[in-house]
């Protein structure tokens, strides 16, 4: 098919790169606009700008898609469908007009759980046992659109967000094509009222650990922040990103050292840090970091 391409992170490669094998032609891809990055604060590209231009395929990056100008532009390439997959903008009814056969979504959730921006991070942390990738036929709402495709992924004790994106970005480049090829067979169905709940986007302030909470909820708020944007504690007054744990045997005050091999109490049990990152540092392995800076038994974090 004649596509249109609209996407921005790394999550959305691997869905360019398996429409592109799977010998679509990809008119134009649609990406949010090069941002400061890194120490120099010079415009970086996105993931999926740098990987389209590789490709030798032609990108666009408008700020908005609300514009008369843009909404023609959009228009006059003459796609049969476009899909969508963490674009970062919303699409004014003219855009999702425009193709033949609609706009379709990528989303990394199990639809209507966990509608809106941080899917991933939303199931790991309220302790989801499984979630997936659904193909969604778009429409003005926030992720309400009927369903072409769904497919379910469980949520292992150790997986982080990061592994889980992987693991969910792999299934949704399957997915969509799957979708592509049974277009015209597949019954779009409508999600239904009951089970809605919304992913907000991650705030900054849920990043610091409460060590009061139970050991379960720390570990689960660890992975799922793990490794953007990690959660955090002090430790010895430096603030220390916390990127792995696990759920261990203890007690103690909340924030209390139980051990020298990272054990911390929580409000009820323990967890065990298994890989920490100070700041201007790489990631480090429990093991590795306490090399470098030991934390004894008893130390307040």
């Amino acid at each position: 098919m004649r596509l249109i391409f609209m996407g921005t992170p790394d999550f959305s490669v691997p869905v360019l790169d398996a429409l592109i094998a799977a010998g679509h032609e990809v008119a134009a891809v649609y990406c949010q606009p090069p941002r400061p990055a890194g120490r120099g604060k010079k415009d970086r590209p996105s993931p999926v700008q740098a990987r389209a231009e590789a490709l030798g395929l032609a990108v666009r990056h408008p700020v908005s898609l609300r514009t008369p100008e843009a909404q023609a532009e959009f228009a006059a390439l003459g796609a049969e469908v476009a899909v969508v997959v963490a674009y970062g903008l919303i699409l004014p009814q003219a855009v999702l007009d425009a193709p033949a056969r609609g706009c379709l979504n990528i989303h990394a959730s199990l639809l209507p759980r966990w509608r809106g921006a941080a899917p991933i991070q939303r199931a790991i942390m309220a302790g989801d046992a499984e979630t997936g990738v659904c193909i969604m036929q778009m429409e003005a709402g926030l992720d309400t659109g009927p369903v072409l495709l769904r497919e379910a992924l469980a949520i292992g004790a150790d997986d982080t967000a990061a592994a889980l994106h992987d693991r969910l970005s792999a299934l949704g480049a399957r997915l969509i094509v799957a979708a592509l090829e049974r277009l015209d067979t597949l019954t779009p169905e409508p999600q239904p009222e009951a089970g809605v709940t919304y992913a907000a986007k991650i705030d900054k302030a849920e990043a610091r650990v409460d060590w009061t909470r139970p050991a379960a909820e720390v570990d689960r708020l660890i992975r799922s922040l793990s490794p953007f944007p990690g959660a955090w504690c002090e430790i010895g007054g430096e603030r220390v990103k916390l990127l792995e744990s696990r759920v261990t045997e203890g007690q103690g005050a909340p924030g209390t050292v139980l051990d020298d091999r990272l054990a911390v109490a929580c409000g009820t049990g323990a967890v065990r840090l298994t890989r920490l990152q100070r700041a201007g540092k790489a990631a480090q392995d429990g093991e590795t970091f306490l090399r470098g800076w030991p934390v004894k038994a008893g130390a307040q974090l």
